[in-house]
């Protein structure tokens, strides 16, 4: 036994080592390895169950079409009277499962060690939402979205798209090299899935369940992926950057969060003090709704049909104040329309009132102030 673990495991290492392709070929038409240890051993398993099913049906096909051609009638008139064979059937039946197990080994191994999620050094809580991702640093408490940042210009066809169409974000998940990182996924709403390929993570987000994961980044860069679950009407606009940064740098970063966090909290204060026009709030309001709202109730407020309402000459828009507000701040049960009183500050959500009040069919001349929102809190 010995001896035949030591050859399947002499062989399996052959086998994979021969089976990586030259890096350009790879590139262009093969599954790239990625840039974490992980994820070249997944590329990896996968070339060696490649590379074993294409000698097994050069194999098989080869047999088939050489019976084929030598024993055709032709050649030989008078059929062979032989029977099974017993050892035949040995052979056939035991090479495979010799094959399966040193194919499972490697497998079983990778496996276990991508759900090995001890010994982390931080760990970050990943909620995804229609469509957008909250990130959340629980060793320092720093969170923020993440949304979407390819120009709706673009998305419209009246621009040429980017480099990077729909895979830019306006605030990137900023992680460091070397250390391990932990990641706890789960969603608000619908099943989301998290999926970075360079990382080889690819984890599902689904409503009132966490699941793990985890990764160690060798390289600086910048590293992209998207949600891999249909999750909805704007599925294709849920973009992940990742901007991994030298250890040094990553907690001069962190302690930058901290202080713009500290800042943050005191222009909310400032906000709330002012006295704000309808000229400026208008303007925050309408920026505000073009990055959050446009999505669902378009720019013109027309909305799209009975899921995602008209705001245009709507109840909502032109009714009581206050249940506006509500509406904004606490979301809508068994809807997508998200509570944001959590994602938007006082001034943010008192603008974008502001301006859905004042805008296309609504001319009802409201205005709400930050010092309302912050005591609606």
């Amino acid at each position: 036994m010995t001896s035949l673990a030591g050859g399947l495991k002499s062989g399996l290492c052959v086998l994979i080592v021969w089976s990586v392709p030259h890096a350009a070929l790879a590139s262009k038409f093969n599954m790239r390895p990625g840039i974490t240890e992980m994820s070249v051993r997944v590329q990896q398993i996968h070339q060696m169950g490649l590379w074993v099913c294409i000698i097994i049906g050069l194999l098989v096909f080869g047999v088939m079409f050489y019976s084929m051609f030598a024993h055709r009638r032709s050649r030989n008139p008078v059929p062979a009277t032989f029977s099974e064979s017993l050892t035949v059937e040995i052979i056939w039946t035991l090479v495979p499962i010799l094959i399966l197990v040193a194919m499972a080994i490697p497998a079983t191994t990778a496996l276990r060690d991508i759900e090995d999620n001890e010994d982390s050094d931080m760990t970050v809580l990943i909620t995804a939402s229609q469509w957008k991702w909250h990130y959340k640093y629980l060793d320092s408490g720093i969170s923020f979205y993440s949304n979407i940042a390819t120009p709706q210009e673009q998305i419209d066809n009246l621009e040429p798209k980017g480099e990077y169409y729909l895979l830019e974000v306006d605030n990137p998940l900023v992680l460091p090299t070397n250390k391990k990182i932990r990641f706890l996924v789960t969603a608000d709403d619908v099943i989301h899935s998290w999926w970075l390929p360079d990382f080889a993570v690819k984890q599902d987000a689904i409503p009132g369940f966490i699941n793990e994961a985890w990764t160690r980044i060798p390289v600086t860069g910048i590293f992209r992926g998207q949600c891999a679950e249909l999750c909805g009407l704007k599925h294709a606009y849920m973009p992940i950057v990742v901007d991994v940064r030298p250890e040094a740098e990553f907690d001069a970063w962190i302690e930058s969060q901290r202080i713009a966090a500290e800042l943050a909290g005191e222009a909310a204060v400032a906000a709330r003090a002012k006295t704000w026009t309808m000229n400026e709030l208008l303007t925050i309001g309408e920026a505000t709704f073009v990055k959050h709202c446009a999505t669902c109730h378009e720019r013109d407020g027309m909305g799209q049909g009975d899921k995602y309402p008209a705001l245009s000459g709507s109840e909502i828009a032109t009714g009581a104040i206050e249940d506006h507000l509500g509406r904004v701040m606490e979301g809508k049960a068994d809807t997508e329309m998200q509570a944001w009183a959590p994602q938007l500050s006082d001034l943010e959500i008192a603008a974008v009132i502001t301006y859905e009040r004042n805008s296309w069919n609504n001319n009802t001349d409201d205005i709400i102030q930050p010092i309302t929102v912050y005591e609606a809190r």
